[in-house]
């Protein structure tokens, strides 16, 4: 864990909070999350967070779909 630095929207997991985020940039030493669904964003500890695994990025894209389709800004 820790051992990158995710692209700008790239999905990635937080052991910390046990929550798929996308990655929207640094603020200080932390990341800056926010979830796929949209809402608020949260600081990650870089140590923490790991590329999501094809399974959590699948179901973070279908939640987005889903909440896209309901008319839900995102």
């Amino acid at each position: 864990m820790g051992d990158f630095t995710p692209r700008f929207r790239e999905l990635v997991y937080d052991a910390e909070t046990d929550s798929v985020g996308e990655f929207r940039g640094v603020a200080g030493p932390y990341w800056l999350l926010r979830s796929a669904t949209g809402g608020a964003g949260w600081l990650a500890d870089p140590a923490r967070v790991c590329r999501a695994d094809p399974i959590e990025r699948l179901s973070a894209e279908v939640a987005r779909a889903n909440a896209r389709s309901r008319g839900e800004v995102l």
